[in-house]
């Protein structure tokens, strides 16, 4: 029988980016209930991503992984960063207010910054693991209906962090990166052969 790993947010496109990225593991992912809803109030990604492991963990009894990120712009000292969720009401208004905020500026380097956690069944945070994916800002986004994904431009990939694949997304993306230093946390935990 599998272990199960119930991943700690309600949007179904990052439980099936996460367990792509967690494909090799012999577990079964599942996403938390949905009717969990966790407010982030810490002062961290590490902070917002242990809030919501433990919550799931506990009401799951089970293990739990959950992971915080955000955009962090070099020229706005870090911004939106930890508040990228709630930078303006919309994905337009996101995205305006930054290029506003950086107006005309040549400085347009920034990054993904993700952070993962792992919960025991208690409640316990017991791992914990970064990943960052650098990039530059275009001066609009590539394309329409994006989010901060369609703006950050990704050299070696050549397109925007929207435009990744999935194995472009497990090798250069954020969480990618954060899922694989977590993966032998995850394996020695979770006693995977």
């Amino acid at each position: 029988m599998l272990q199960r790993l119930t991943i700690a947010t309600g949007n179904p496109i990052k439980v099936a980016e996460i367990e792509v990225m967690l494909g090799p593991l012999p577990i079964e992912v599942q996403r938390q209930p949905d009717d969990l809803d966790v407010e982030e109030t810490g002062a961290t990604y590490l902070d917002n991503a242990s809030l919501k492991a433990v919550a799931a963990a506990l009401r799951t009894k089970g293990w739990a992984l959950a992971d915080d990120s955000g955009l962090e712009i070099d020229a706005l000292n870090g911004a939106p960063g930890l508040f990228s969720a709630r930078y303006a009401e919309t994905n337009e208004a996101k995205i305006q207010r930054v290029l506003n905020e950086l107006g005309d500026s040549p400085y347009r380097s920034a990054c993904f910054r993700s952070t993962m956690v792992i919960s025991d069944p208690s409640g316990t945070c017991v791992a914990s693991a970064e990943g960052i994916c650098w990039g530059e800002l275009l001066r609009a986004p590539a394309y329409a209906g994006g989010g901060y994904e369609s703006l950050l431009w990704i050299r070696e990939a050549r397109c925007t962090y929207g435009e990744l694949n999935g194995a472009q997304l497990s090798r250069l993306g954020s969480r990618g990166k954060a899922a694989r230093a977590l993966a032998p946390d995850l394996r020695r935990l979770l006693q995977l052969s």
